[in-house]
């Protein structure tokens, strides 16, 4: 007892597994009574038991065993979890219960088994069962059996898969055991059950006893098919309506018959394959061609006995068929053709669908060999072609059937009627469609007139089962001309006919019977049928007696048939009997003067003829007779014309009015036609055309008015006839025309010499193209070049229109519609084949001879290349080819295959072509040829496997996609392993399925080799099949596709099931039937139909929830006609669609207070996965699901965890949207946002990753204006996300992510950027290493090596590895940044790196070398790097973002001319003086600073406290966002960018229509303000124009020169309209004026400008426009330019004399004007451009020149201005450096001494001095005392603001005050001081911008400007700059961060910042450059940096050591792009 208490403590697990059987047997109780207490089938304590379920039944102890088996039961039965369990489970019940002696244990093993089966598990229990099979022990065996006949018989066939079971069976039979033999002679019996006669041919070759046995066995069955009484778990529902079933009694089991029938099995399905090509005899090709006829006898046999085999495996037949197929077409021996055809016969039962491919071959021959008369060759020939029809369609032999139905034999006609007779048993409506039968029909109707009677009846026959397929409604169309005799007969056989088994028939046959029956008792069965294939058939059959019949016939004729046989009848009548008939219905005297003499008798005679007429009543007007009367003498000859008009108007009402039969219209349209082109009557006669179009049909009238056109030779008339034909088609749609007819027509027309018939011929043409399309424009292939070219551009202007809706004709139409909707995609192919079918094609067999083919098969390439050129070139000569090409496709099929890829292109090159010239009859090539095309997309090169796809498509146009998806030949292709085929293959299946609206059953073929995809080990194939999934289930089904994954192993399914939930949720809608189209359009052909299957292709994305609230009401319309499984279930989502739109409308992003800080806590104390992976496992997104719930609105989470990319850009696209409205919530879940985005990293598609891309930039900018700042928790889940994205292979998304690098910095500290940079420089990905490297690169130039993290020795270490990489991209980006370190910190940087290898540093070495040599030249790099806070978060800006402006563009353009231009004036230029990088203003990002900052900068420290005052810490000021940042993100601004863009284009159409753009903005006051702040980007860009015209676009002798006048015109047209504004005109800037003035007046110089028509004109207007630039531009800047660019055209000797005189004339007329505008003009500005002028052309060089009028202009310009502002004028020279340069101030000292008296003429200039001297000494000395005490405060620190501020309002209370004698003492410094504190006050008193200086100061000139004050101590001297100078710059850089002191130093910093200093010039280019728009900038940032220089004169001590002085250049292109960036 002692040991059993030892298990007893046990717990039960482990009792189970205890050696003691009694322990084991204890636990196994315990066991069931637990399993039996747990209710939760998914409960945990099952999974404890997973690994011992397989003990418990292989349990040793027998008693044990039998509880373990129970406790087995009940664990299977109730756990979740037991399916895992299956296969170890029954394999341990086969091998260790099933031969147990006890009957219980093998019962309970047996339940198990079964039980198994019913949670899913059939195919493994199966699988185990048929091992057991094999198993020695027979009773082990026989258990097998019994058990698998127990699951057959409780669960049914469709359950247990009857193949595998069937195969073994034989096997069981023969058996030494009788207890073996016994049990499957049961298993057999329950099989027949199932299954019936199919198992006959498994067991044909048992032994007779057995056979006979079984016979017997089989006899005693009920008739009755057997019910499943067992269900699985999924077939609850079915479960519960067999019980209710089997309580109601067997009543309704009846109604479920049909569906059984359905699912009978298929013999052929149970056999299995044998292969027979191998078992041919070796000499069977030889013995075949023998001449004795035994030896070929000996091969046929040989072959029929293998042919006899009933299942055949798939391979190469073709040479067996072509040996068979050339007996049967050429054997003289009757015996030996009846042999082969059995052949034939047996090869095609025995492949089946597989056969399809020869069915092609062998059909032609068969036909014609019905010409043997002996019975049994006719009968063999009758079982080939048979057996070859079941292989293939009917759409693909009909061609065939249709070429013998003409043949002189009247036994082939007979028995090719008797096959197609006998085919249609075999068809439904939808695989007889119209297309089919139409020709078919035709052919027969000729065969019922036959001589032979057995043709007649085999016609006969042929009709009344088409009859019974399709319903009398489809077939009496095409019967229209029969009499009734013969309908009556064509319907007596109708009713003769019976069906194919039922199945087959199931549109048309016995089922259509079955709802008539029932119809008058029930009222529910009705709608089943017409939910089958056919839906129109049922009812018409239900509704339809045979009573109906005739009348039926005429509506649903096609209206044209309808109307050729009601108006052919009207027989042609006499002269006298017309006269008779008029005279009864005619007043007499009408009737007398018709032929009168006088033409006014006639016109009153044609009156009172109208007036009858009108009167008439329809039934009594005797349309001919009066016709006839109207033709009589004079008839059409009538010279009068009002007469004609009359009597034309006549025939038109008499048209339209009577009864018009088609004699009555012959009467007339030879007359009709000769008026048509004349000009009083041609309206009449087009009208009167149109009524009798309308009553004869207008096919009819139209052909008979064509040709009677072109029989004449009046061009007016045919041109007149085409043109009223082409309206005509309009008003009655294209129904019934006989295109072949007229083309041959246009194509005379064509050709005519006329041009107006050539218009209207090419105008008529058009019209055709809107019906026909594409195809109409083959009959013009042959054309001239020039007229193919105009026939184009007529087709292109058709493009994309619709044909309107027939307006005329309705009547008969409506007729037509009901008899046209039963087949509406037969509608829209027939069009386009109608159209192909008028082709007229060739027959190329012939030119296909042996030695081409021999060709293309030899062994040398160049021969096969030779052999396929001749092949080409044969079908392009061609062009339009028949369907026979002989021998060609196998030669074509072997060249795919062929080892030159060079080769494989030219066949597919060639199929494109076979494809275009074959047309629709490329049908029956697809299985011979389109197959193997399917093949080559497994090639590894990309550009076979594109030119393969294209070949394939071109393929399917001509096809359509049903042909290829019957049988198993393309689905056998996907499951060939070949990753490129896969993956090429499922890509074009989704493109292709979507499109379809039905589909062959086959299809389901695909699922085993598609769920094999799912799994490829190919990435991308396992992409395309889960893309490919929703098309496959949209034909499918959910239920059939999920069933399908019962094969699959477990671990497979699980997966699987979970796409297919995916797909389901993505499935798209089927196409919708495009009846509407139809039925608006009825006459439409392919083109028509086009528009509508447009939309098709776009459904697939349209959810329930995308399309708003129309789309959804679109799909539940479509569902309805095609109504497949219930109109229900596509109803309901109509709901939810409209609700969740409105959803939609609230907030996307919710606040959730404090959930972020909650997560980063989960995160941390990891009770949530931390977000790090190397790809996203499912956890992932699920728990980033979970998080968002709460956070983001419901429809959003849907969009952005959807399975189809497209939701996720929808989703983005709202976001973008929300995300400045909702700022506050998207911070609040910024993590997960961020979470998200790092997702859509790990996809493909470039679409959504450039979408991210967008937002991420967007999101920043945001974050950067909001000063957030990225937490760790943030930063480290997305960042190196982000990093791995910079290697991405395409370009665009790597330039977005280095944007967003740069913008990151804004939002996170860049020391801590740089550890996940040097992550990223450790990846796989060159790429990616490359660009982190570089990124790296720029930190360390933009915040110095402080970056670095660690350290930067340790940094550089790992960087300096690089350098030896394999990559040379990533060679130079290390290099690169190693050379940045060392531009910061010298030689320091060898110590840093440490050791390298002697190559590598001799590397870094060069590199340094060069970058030292670059650095003066450009050092833009350097100049970039130089920063003030080497570590501010306001990172990298070294890239330039992105998203560049397009007038950046313009005016990098625009800065190359200009530096070409000063390279070639070659003037020297000083380089700006060059400063200690600290204390350096960052260009870059002033550049691109649009954002605010939020973190206070950190600093490099200086000890600079001893210098200065202490400053209090700054406290983060928010400054308001600049004008520059809101310009930047209006729609309005960024557009008139790019108009103006557009303006410099060297498209000529591009630049009128952006100058057309801006006219308009001009021409309106409202909107001209929007021009504002871009006039000098307009000028730039036009006058980049006008170079462009002068250089390029006059010298091209292509263009049109009228082109160029009106681009001319534009431009002159839009500056008038700009310098009529003079706001406008005064933005426009100095240096862009001159180069505006420099176009304008080349341009009126410009002696090919008078060559053009009206260049006069032209030159005239620039005339007024250069009048009007110079009075309302600016006028200081118009005189500097005008004097810069005489300084320039005097310099070039090369210049034209007449430009400089030009220039001097402009200057005049400023001269002239200078009274009235001299208080508007800068006198410092014009005198340092003259002081310029005169240093460059000194007196002595100005009188040297050929002209002495320059130096005459210059003299009466200074003597003007000297004369009206006096001595004055001497105190304008304050901004030249170096007064001794020039002669200027002498000569003007000079003038101003010769005109006399100086005080007066101050007196009258400057009255405020003139108003002091005359005031008295008592008021100067009080205005002295107080501006004495205003100056004091201004002097003193503390109240500076004040004085200046006094001082402001004194000089606005005495505007006349002099000051001059308080600042004459004072430093220069102190007088600009004052000046700029003034002229703030007045900014500020006014409104303006604080910082916004240079509207009120003019700036001017290239160089930067500093004091030039004698204490000023300049780098350049080599002396030292002053601390306060950094300090000074220190506080700009503060406030330019948002950052104050405190207010008093705030104001004075403004103070400082808006100082206008006089200015020295560093360095001076003698001429003015016209970037001194720009330039203005630098000039400003000078000042204020400078301005302190001389303000503190305690600080003396030495700054740092000046750094090489920076080149200027670089400065000023900075400047300029800080210019374009902030527009």
């Amino acid at each position: 007892m002692g040991d059993d208490s030892e298990w007893m403590k046990l717990p039960i697990d482990q009792k189970c597994e205890h050696k003691v059987w009694k322990a084991r047997l204890n636990g196994y109780e315990e066991a069931l009574k637990l399993f039996q207490r747990i209710s939760d089938e998914k409960s945990p304590e099952w999974g404890k038991y997973l690994g011992l379920i397989k003990k418990f039944v292989t349990e040793s102890n027998a008693v044990a065993q039998l509880k373990g088996l129970e406790a087995a039961l009940v664990f299977v039965e109730n756990a979740h979890v037991a399916g895992k369990t299956t296969g170890e489970v029954v394999s341990g019940v086969v091998s260790k219960v099933f031969n147990q002696p006890k009957a219980r244990a093998k019962e309970l093993g047996t339940d198990i088994c079964l039980m198994y089966v019913e949670i899913e598990k059939a195919e493994i229990v199966q699988d185990e069962l048929i091992k057991g099979l094999d198993n020695k022990n027979p009773k082990i065996v026989v258990a097998c059996i019994e058990t698998l006949r127990k699951a057959l018989s409780e669960f049914g066939s469709k359950i247990i898969t009857l193949k595998p079971v069937v195969k073994v069976l034989p096997k069981l039979f023969e058996s030494r055991e009788k207890a073996v033999r016994d049990e499957a002679k049961l298993l057999a019996v329950e099989i027949y059950k199932w299954i019936r006669d199919a198992l006959r041919t498994p067991l044909q070759n048992l032994n007779s006893v057995q056979l006979k046995e079984l016979e017997e066995e089989w006899v005693k069955l009920p008739t009755g098919i057997p019910k499943q009484s067992r269900f699985l778990r999924s077939q609850q529902d079915l479960k519960a309506k067999f019980e209710q079933q089997q309580a109601a009694g067997s009543d309704e089991a009846d109604g479920d018959d049909d569906e059984q029938t359905d699912t009978r099995v298929d013999p052929y399905e149970l056999l299995e394959a044998v292969e027979i090509l191998s078992k041919l005899p070796k000499d069977f090709y030889d013995k075949i061609e023998a001449k004795k006829w035994q030896e070929r006898k000996e091969a046929l046999e040989a072959v029929e006995t293998l042919t006899k085999i009933p299942k055949l495996e798939s391979g190469d037949y073709g040479d067996l068929v072509r040996a068979l197929k050339k007996v049967v077409g050429k054997d003289a021996n009757v015996m030996l053709v009846t042999l082969a055809a059995k052949c034939l016969a047996g090869l095609a039962t025995g492949l089946r669908k597989k056969f399809g491919t020869y069915a092609g071959l062998v059909v032609p021959t068969v036909l014609e060999k019905f010409k043997e008369k002996k019975p049994q060759v006719v009968q063999a020939l009758q079982e080939a072609i048979d057996a070859v029809f079941l292989t293939t369609t009917l759409q693909n032999i009909s061609e065939d059937v249709l070429a013998v139905m003409d043949n002189k034999n009247p036994s082939i006609k007979q028995q090719a009627s008797l096959f197609l007779a006998r085919s249609f048993r075999h068809c439904t409506p939808s695989t007889l469609p119209k297309s089919v039968l139409k020709p078919l029909c035709a052919a027969f109707l000729k065969q019922v007139n036959d001589s032979a009677p057995e043709v007649r009846d085999a016609a006969f026959e042929a009709l009344g089962t088409a009859m019974k397929v399709v319903g009398e409604k489809a077939v009496n169309p095409f019967l229209a001309d029969l009499d009734k005799l013969k309908l009556d007969k064509i319907k007596e056989c109708a009713d003769k006919v019976e069906l194919a088994g039922g199945k087959k028939g199931g549109g048309g046959g016995e089922k259509k019977e079955k709802p008539a029956a029932k119809a008058p008792p029930v009222e529910e069965p009705p709608p089943k049928p017409a939910a089958g294939p056919s839906k129109k058939a049922p009812a018409a059959k239900a509704a339809g007696p045979p009573k109906k019949g005739k009348p039926a016939s005429a509506p649903s004729a096609k209206g044209k048939k309808a109307a050729d046989t009601k108006e052919v009848v009207e027989t042609e009548l006499s002269l006298e009997v017309c006269e008779e008939k008029s005279a009864a219905v005619l007043p007499a005297s009408c009737m007398q003067l018709l032929d009168s003499a006088n033409w006014k008798e006639r016109l009153a005679s044609m009156e009172e003829f109208q007036r009858a007429v009108e009167q008439m009543d329809k039934s009594e007007m005797p349309c001919q007779a009066l016709v006839r009367m109207l033709a009589k003498k004079p008839g059409w000859k009538e010279t009068n014309f009002q007469v004609m008009q009359m009597k034309l108007h006549i025939v038109g009402l008499i048209a339209g009015k009577g009864t018009f039969s088609k004699t009555s219209a012959l009467v007339v349209l030879d007359g009709l036609v000769d008026k048509i082109g004349d000009v009083k009557c041609g309206g009449n006669a087009k009208e009167a055309l149109t009524n009798i179009g309308e009553a004869c049909s207008l096919p009819w009238t139209a052909e008979q008015v064509v040709s009677l056109a072109f029989a004449q030779k009046n061009p007016k008339n045919q041109a007149e006839s085409l043109n009223w034909l082409a309206n005509a088609m309009k008003e009655f749609g294209f129904a019934g025309i006989n295109v072949k007819a007229f083309i041959n027509n246009v194509k005379t027309a064509l050709g005519a010499t006329n041009p107006a018939v050539r218009t209207s011929a090419i105008a008529l043409l058009g019209v055709m193209y809107l019906y026909m399309g594409a195809p109409l424009r083959m009959f013009f292939e042959d054309e001239k070049p020039a007229l193919l070219s105009q026939i184009d551009a007529e087709f292109e202007k058709m493009q994309g229109q619709s044909p309107p809706a027939p307006t005329r004709g309705q009547t008969k139409k409506g007729a037509e519609e009901d008899g046209e909707d039963a087949d509406e995609e037969d509608g829209v192919d027939r069009g386009a084949g109608d159209i192909m079918d008028l082709l007229p094609r060739t027959d190329i067999s012939d030119k296909i001879t042996s030695d081409m083919v021999a060709k293309i098969s030899d062994k040398n390439w160049k021969i096969r290349k030779e052999g396929l050129d001749e092949v080409s070139a044969v079908i392009s000569e061609a062009k339009f080819i028949q369907s026979n090409i002989g021998d060609l496709p196998m030669a074509l099929k072997g060249r795919l295959g062929d080892s030159n890829k060079l080769l494989v292109q030219q066949t597919l090159n060639i199929f494109q072509q076979i494809a275009t010239a074959m047309g629709p009859s490329l049908k029956q090539h697809v299985r011979n040829l389109g197959f193997p095309i399917i093949t080559v997309l497994g090639d590894s090169k990309p550009n076979i496997r594109a030119t393969a796809l294209a070949t394939l498509n071109s393929w399917v146009e001509q096809t359509g996609m049903k042909e290829w998806l019957e049988g198993e030949d393309l689905s056998e292709e996907l499951k060939r392993e070949n990753p490129f085929l896969r993956q090429e293959l499922l890509g074009w299946l989704s493109e292709r399925l979507p499109n379809m609206r039905t589909v062959p059953a086959d299809l389901m073929l695909f699922i085993p080799h598609l769920y094999a995809c799912l799994e490829d080990r190919n990435g991308d194939v396992r992409k395309k099949a889960q893309d490919a999934l929703p098309t496959f289930m949209m034909h499918l089904g959910y239920d059939k596709m999920n069933k399908a994954t019962s094969k699959l192993k477990t671990s497979s399914k699980d997966q699987v099931v979970a796409m297919l939930e995916k797909a389901r949720a993505v499935m798209p809608a089927k196409p919708a039937a495009p009846a509407k189209a139809a039925s608006s359009k009825p006459a439409q052909s392919a083109p028509a139909a086009k528009p509508a299957s447009a939309p098709a292709k776009s459904q697939p994305v349209v959810e329930d929830y995308s399309g708003g609230e129309s789309k959804p009401d679109k799909k539940v319309k479509s569902a309805g006609p095609a109504a497949k499984k219930g109109v229900v279930g596509k109803k309901a989502p109509a709901k939810p669609a409209a609700k969740d739109e409105e959803d939609k409308s609230g907030p996307i992003f919710i606040l959730v207070p404090n959930s972020k800080e909650q997560r980063m806590k989960e995160e941390k104390a990891l009770k949530i996965l931390k977000w790090n992976f190397i790809t996203p496992r499912d956890e992932y997104v699920e728990q980033l699901k979970t998080q968002m719930a709460s956070c983001l609105a419901k429809w959003l989470q849907d969009e952005l965890f959807h399975f189809d990319f497209q939701h996720h850009v929808k989703a983005v696209n709202a976001m973008i949207e929300h995300m400045e409205a909702e700022a506050e919530a998207v911070l609040g879940c910024l993590d997960l946002i961020l979470k998200w985005f790092t997702l859509r990293f790990f996809d493909t598609n470039t679409s959504i990753l450039i979408k991210a891309m967008e937002f991420l930039k967007l999101l920043f900018t945001m974050l950067s204006r909001e000063n957030y700042h990225l937490s760790e928790y943030e930063a480290s889940s997305f960042i190196p996300y982000l990093i791995l994205k910079v290697g991405e292979s395409k370009d665009v998304v790597r330039k977005d992510v280095r944007a967003i690098l740069t913008m990151l910095c804004n939002v996170y500290s860049a020391n801590k950027m740089f550890p996940f940079l040097m992550e990223g420089t450790k990846s796989k990905n060159s790429k990616q290493r490359c660009e982190c490297l570089e990124e790296l690169g720029c930190l360390i130039e933009n915040y110095g090596m402080n970056v670095c993290q660690p350290t930067p020795a340790k940094a550089l270490k790992d960087i300096a590895v690089h350098i030896g990489d394999r990559d040379t991209t990533v060679r130079n980006a290390a290099l690169n940044t190693v050379v940045a370190a060392y531009n910061v910190c010298g030689d320091q940087v060898f110590k840093l790196i440490g050791n390298l290898s002697e190559k590598d540093m001799s590397m870094l070495e060069e590199r340094i070398k060069r970058s030292a040599k670059k650095t003066p030249a450009v050092s833009t790099k350097q100049e970039k790097a130089q920063r003030e806070h080497p570590t501010n978060p306001n990172a990298t800006f070294l890239r330039k973002p992105a998203q560049e402006d397009v007038p950046n563009k313009l005016k990098i353009m625009y800065r190359t001319y200009r530096i070409q231009a000063r390279s070639q004036n070659a003037h020297s230029e000083h380089t700006a003086p060059s400063i200690p990088r600290e204390f350096q203003l960052d260009l870059d990002m002033i550049e691109n600073d649009h954002t605010r900052v939020s973190e206070f900068p950190d600093l490099v420290q200086h000890k600079l406290d001893e210098l200065l005052e202490p400053v209090s810490i700054p406290e983060p000021k928010i400054r308001s966002v600049s004008p520059h940042f809101d310009d930047l993100h209006n729609s309005t601004a960024s557009t008139i960018n790019f108009v103006i863009s557009q303006v410099a284009s060297g498209d000529i159409n591009a630049s009128i229509q952006a100058l057309a753009q801006i006219d308009e903005v001009l021409r309106q006051e409202d909107k001209a303000e929007a021009m504002s702040g871009h006039i000098d980007q307009f000028l730039i860009a036009t006058f980049m124009q006008l170079r462009l015209i002068y250089n390029t676009h006059m010298a091209d002798d292509r263009l049109d020169k009228k082109d160029i006048f009106k681009l001319y015109s534009c431009i002159i047209g839009n500056m008038l309209s700009l310098f009529s504004m003079e706001s406008l005109a005064r933005e426009a800037s100095m240096g862009v004026l001159k180069d505006l003035m420099h176009g304008l007046i080349t341009l009126m110089l410009d002696s090919r400008v008078e060559d053009i028509e009206d260049g006069q004109q032209l030159i005239r207007s620039v005339n007024l426009l250069v009048v009007r630039v110079l009075e309302k531009s600016d006028q200081t800047n118009i005189l500097s330019a005008l004097l810069v660019l005489l300084q320039d055209s005097l310099i070039t000797t090369a210049g034209s004399p007449m430009f400089s005189e030009l220039v001097m004339k402009c200057l005049w007329r400023m001269i002239r004007f200078l009274p009235e505008t001299i208080n508007s003009i800068n006198l410092d500005r014009i005198l340092l451009d003259v002081h310029n002028f005169m240093k460059v052309f000194p007196k002595e060089k100005l009188k040297q020149l050929k002209s002495d009028v320059p130096h005459r202009t210059l003299k009466t310009l200074l003597h003007t201005l000297c004369k009206l502002t006096g001595a004055k004028i001497l105190d304008h020279l304050s901004m030249i450096e170096n007064r001794n340069e020039s002669e200027l101030e002498a000569h003007l000292r000079r003038v101003v001494k010769h005109s006399g008296n100086l005080s007066g003429l101050k007196s009258d200039l400057n009255t405020e001095k003139g108003a002091l001297r005359s005031d008295d000494k008592l008021i100067k000395a009080k205005v002295s005392d107080i501006l004495s005490e205003i100056f004091k405060k201004i002097g003193s620190k503390e109240n500076t603001k004040e004085g200046l501020t006094e001082l402001y309002e004194y000089k606005q209370k005495y505007s006349d005050a002099d000051l001059e004698p308080f600042l004459r003492n004072t430093s220069q410094f102190f007088q600009s001081y004052v000046e700029r504190g003034l002229r703030m006050i007045e900014s500020e008193r006014e409104g303006k911008s604080r910082i916004q200086t240079s509207a009120v100061i003019p700036q001017h000139s290239t160089e930067s400007y500093t004091p030039s004050h004698s204490s000023m101590q300049v780098n350049s001297n080599g002396e030292d700059l002053k601390p306060a100078v950094y300090y000074e710059r220190l506080k700009i850089l503060r406030q330019r961060h948002g950052l104050e002191n405190s207010k008093q130093q705030q104001q004075q910093q403004q103070l400082q910042e808006d100082e206008r200093p006089p200015f020295s010039s560093l360095s001076k280019p003698p001429l003015a450059s016209s970037t001194d728009m720009l330039h203005s900038k630098l000039s400003q940032l000078k000042e204020s940096r400078e301005s302190h220089f001389q303000q503190d004169p305690r600080s003396h001590s030495p700054g740092r050591a000046s750094s090489p002085a920076a080149n200027l250049d670089d400065l000023k292109k900075r400047l300029e792009r800080i210019k374009s960036n902030r527009q």
